[in-house]
């Protein structure tokens, strides 16, 4: 009896394990997961980068280009250690650089276009890569979070929603939709399904990295504060206020840091939602955690002029976004367009020659009108009068 119950037990246990391997393996292959999200990501980085670009096109040269003060010599020299790589350290002349700043000027409007997101990821990635490498100490955090996201952005189908290529397809499905499909051998549709299967799991496995890698950004960084004498005490924004690097608006830094009690609400809510953060992210929670981050970051933009680093911590937390909130989006916005026309005055009718408006008086809708239509007058008579009140009778002409 004994053997039997322990034989049971293990059973028991062999079934669960295939059942929890067997669910972990269709949530991985099944289906792809978040795609409206991974759309976002590669609109928001695309449009992030591309303006960063557009914003240091003046400044090009002293940055990246052959007048830097960090030469591509030295470039080399710290690619030697660091085993980094960069197409701009390819070659000193300035019609190459010019080249490939146009190249990642186009690269990074197409990648946020979605055409042909496979080899544009790629080259988004490489371009990102090669323009951090060739300039690694003029980051301000934000470019290395584009970088990362870049760089797993290319394990992920970005390209199925809201893009060109999405377009494209549903043109095509639409023409092809009646014709038969091409029937061919059972080899070239395992390898059909083998390749979906593949796609499926690695875009699968690139959105778990990114949300894993929001989390672990959040989680070090509110239990780095933690540590520090200054957050605790409350007084840390207060010192970040009066930074004169992080000074863009001084008169708006002064006037926020005269209110001490708020700074010090600001800073402990600071550390609370970053620390939180990993362990909302399951339940309902998440969403005003998301809502209170998504102004802590706008914050950070005006009060300390990093808009790269807040707009691409505000993209990155979008992951966390169901599909099913991007698919009602739309239908909430037609809503609130709709709202918005019917708080409106309707338009009456258009008065016709003849027609006088009503004036208002008691038992009437403001803004209404009534049309009277004046009859004609003939020669040596006078039109007759409406009754000044209703019920009056009316003067008969002469």
């Amino acid at each position: 009896m004994e053997n039997e119950a322990q034989r049971s037990a293990s059973v028991g246990v062999d079934r669960w394990l295939a059942g929890r391997i067997t669910g972990l393996w269709d949530l991985l292959t099944g289906r792809p997961v978040s795609l409206y999200a991974a759309s976002v990501l590669r609109i928001g980085y695309g449009l992030l980068y591309l303006i960063f670009l557009l914003r240091e096109f003046p400044h090009r040269d002293e940055i990246w280009g052959p007048g830097s003060a960090w030469t591509p010599a030295l470039a080399h020299q710290l690619f030697e250690q660091t085993g980094w790589f960069s197409v701009l350290a390819l070659s000193n002349s300035r019609a190459y650089f010019e080249l490939c700043y146009v190249l990642a000027l186009v690269t990074a409007a197409l990648f946020m276009l979605g055409w042909r997101t496979r080899v544009l990821s790629v080259l988004f990635a490489v371009v990102v890569t090669s323009f951090h490498g060739r300039a690694i100490f003029m980051t301000d955090g934000g470019d290395n979070l584009v970088l990362l996201m870049s760089l797993y952005l290319v394990l992920t189908a970005c390209g199925r929603r809201w893009s060109l290529d999405a377009r494209r397809n549903m043109l095509k499905a639409t023409r092809t939709g009646s014709a038969p499909e091409p029937v061919g051998s059972a080899f070239a549709r395992q390898l059909c399904d083998a390749r979906t299967t593949l796609i499926t799991a690695m875009h699968n496995c690139g959105m778990f990295v990114i949300a894993a890698q929001v989390c672990f950004l959040y989680g070090s960084a509110g239990l780095y504060k933690v540590q520090g004498a200054f957050w605790g005490g409350g007084t840390a924004l207060h010192y970040v206020l009066n930074l004169e690097l992080f000074q863009p608006w001084p008169a708006i830094s002064a006037f926020v840091d005269e209110h001490t009690l708020v700074v010090a609400v600001f800073g402990y809510m600071t550390v609370l939602l970053q620390v939180a953060f990993p362990f909302v992210l399951f339940g309902r929670l998440k969403y005003p955690v998301l809502a209170m981050l998504l102004g802590m970051h706008i914050g950070i933009a005006v009060l300390m002029g990093l808009p790269l680093f807040s707009g691409a911590m505000i993209v990155a937390d979008a992951v966390f976004l169901p599909d099913r909130f991007y698919t009602l989006l739309p239908h909430l916005c037609r809503r609130a367009g709709r709202r918005t026309d019917s708080s409106r005055p309707w338009p009456g009718p258009a008065a016709g020659p003849g027609a006088v408006p009503v004036q208002g008086g008691p038992g009437r809708v403001p803004g209404a009108t009534r049309r009277v239509v004046l009859p004609t007058v003939r020669k040596g008579t006078m039109p007759a009068a409406e009754p000044a009140s209703p019920g009056a009778p009316s003067p008969t002409t002469e």
